[in-house]
């Protein structure tokens, strides 16, 4: 149940600092192909890694916000999966999406992956509270790697998850980075 709670309080920051955002900039990232969003997260997953690794960060961004940032491209990207552009979109159209609705495909998004948290939670007894935050980037590099991968081979795979399993990996690996790291308090 401390998980659930946890958890539940984790997405609802993200999830306030996404309709703030996006009541800034509307939907602008809706532009961006669900390959890009990959990149983003990776960009956000390396930075992460080399102030774990050095000690040392440059830029006012905490550990956290960076985490977040995962959290909230994971589920942009998890959106457009579900609503792929169209070739020859007018991108001044992709960033009038109503805030309501990309709210309600946020929410759509956030409760799938709490669900597969729960699974998982069930089958692995909760192993993540034993792991270093360094480990849990770790593995979301490497869940980035294999999206890309995934991605490079036009979406096909021969016994993997899609890329959509991928996502919902990186941002339950971020949720609970956030949660060792104290940010549901």
């Amino acid at each position: 149940m401390e998980t659930d709670k946890q958890y539940a309080k984790v997405i609802e920051k993200s999830r306030q600092l996404f309709e703030k955002k996006t009541a800034d900039y509307g939907t602008a990232w809706r532009i961006l192909r669900p390959s890009s969003l990959t990149d983003q997260i990776f960009i956000k997953a390396q930075r992460i890694r080399t102030i774990q690794e050095t000690g040392v960060s440059k830029v006012d961004e905490s550990l956290e916000e960076g985490f977040v940032a995962i959290v909230n491209y994971c589920i942009m990207a998890l959106i457009q999966l579900e609503l792929p552009l169209e070739l020859g979109a007018d991108p001044e159209k992709m960033n009038q999406m109503p805030v309501a609705d990309v709210m309600r495909l946020y929410d759509k998004y956030a409760q799938e992956s709490t669900d597969l948290m729960q699974r998982k939670n069930h089958d692995y007894g909760e192993a993540w509270r034993s792991m270093r935050v360094s480990s849990i980037t770790d593995l979301i590099l490497m869940k980035i790697l294999r999206t890309k991968q995934i991605e490079n081979n036009a979406g096909q795979t021969q016994v993997s998850e899609g890329i959509d399993a991928n996502y919902y990996d990186m941002l339950n690996y971020a949720v609970f980075a956030l949660i060792l790291l104290g940010f549901d308090a």
